[in-house]
């Protein structure tokens, strides 16, 4: 059985983002940021995931290809139909029922502005044992607000990359010349209340 405990709320969420609502129309204008299919890789090498994988804002399916690649069962969707030339859905992760019990891993990179309902979203459907894994800066590791999400759903492992991971602002990894952000990969395992490890890799 999937425990439902979690006692935040859309407003205090979306107060903490600095956003008001999250309708099709306004999130279709937002720029998007593909990863490198390395960045997968490397996670797939530190971390054991059985299971299918849920990409479930696969873009134009980086990181979908490289796991399907690796041999991985995945399932991909994305609120945005970006032409991503695999087995892709549209569908928005965000508005899935809570109740839902999802036997499936899930892998992304999520939009950072709304990183926290993510997380949030992710450990109420994701049955006992299934893991979560988001590529996000590691600025994320701040925030009155979201270190109560942490306090409420330790990360299992926090996976620092020691060096830059290459995230394209709309999927053109042709015009990236350099990138400035420091990134993680945060991997949650549903039902885990010990402390979080922190791991280097890359």
């Amino acid at each position: 059985m999937t425990n439902k405990d979690w006692k935040g709320n859309k407003k205090s969420v979306t107060g903490c983002l600095g956003a008001s609502n999250h309708s099709l129309n306004e999130r279709e204008t937002y720029d998007y940021y593909a990863t490198e299919p390395k960045a997968v890789r490397l996670l797939l090498e530190l971390e054991q995931f059985t299971g299918t994988i849920w990409e479930c804002a696969c873009g134009e399916g980086h990181l979908s290809e490289e796991m399907i690649r690796l041999g991985y069962n995945v399932y991909s969707t994305d609120i945005i139909n970006r032409n991503y030339k695999g087995q892709a859905e549209n569908r928005d992760f965000l508005a899935i029922d809570n109740n839902d019990n999802i036997n499936m891993n899930i892998i992304t990179n999520p939009p950072y502005r709304y990183a926290n309902e993510f997380i949030i979203k992710a450990m109420s459907i994701l049955n006992q044992e299934y893991k979560l894994a988001l590529l996000l800066p590691i600025r994320y590791l701040e925030g009155k607000y979201r270190k109560q999400i942490f306090i409420h759903y330790p990360p299992k492992t926090i996976y620092v990359s020691s060096s830059r991971l290459a995230c394209a602002m709309n999927g053109d990894f042709a015009k990236q010349t350099g990138n400035m952000v420091s990134y993680a990969w945060f991997v949650w395992q549903k039902g885990y209340k010990g402390n979080s490890i922190i791991k280097w890799f890359n």
